[in-house]
């Protein structure tokens, strides 16, 4: 079993770089939402410091978002976020944790958003970009936040 990740001393584990490509052809983003200036997946981030959640920091201004959110029990909000800015017109793709028994996935995003479930364990990396020796415990689903005009009937 993988200890890192059932870890207390961070829930933030830097994106698979080969998902994240995948995912920027077919979404062309414009914004890392949830970032560091070392591990920024887009020329324009928002990091820690500068608080994504904050109403402040609008993401609709930007036409497709990334975000691969910290894990721990904050998920909530940040679904609850990036349903709200895809309201105004922007398309939000979230790499989550495929917990489909939480409040947060029944509440923000079933009924909501498409679901994406991914094949397999996906293998993250430590923030700084160190390869974590195993597969993560879970599995992970994309989860797609799109503008009202653009869902499918």
């Amino acid at each position: 079993m993988n200890e890192a990740l059932f870890s207390s001393d961070s829930s933030e584990w830097r994106t698979p770089l080969e998902l994240f490509h995948q995912l920027d052809m077919e979404f062309s983003f414009e914004l890392d939402a949830a970032a560091t200036e070392e591990n920024a997946l887009c020329a324009c981030f928002i990091d820690k410091e500068e608080d994504a959640l904050s109403d402040k920091n609008p993401w609709h201004t930007f036409n497709s978002i990334f975000i691969n959110p910290p894990y721990g029990r904050g998920v909530k909000k940040w679904c609850e976020k990036a349903w709200k800015e895809s309201q105004k017109g922007c398309t939000v793709v979230m790499l989550l944790p495929a917990r489909t028994d939480t409040r947060w996935f029944h509440d923000w995003v079933y009924g909501r958003a498409e679901v994406r479930f991914l094949r397999g364990r996906l293998k993250f990396r430590f923030p700084d970009g160190t390869p974590i020796p195993s597969a993560a415990p879970f599995p992970s689903m994309v989860v797609v936040y799109r503008p009202p005009y653009q869902r499918s009937v």
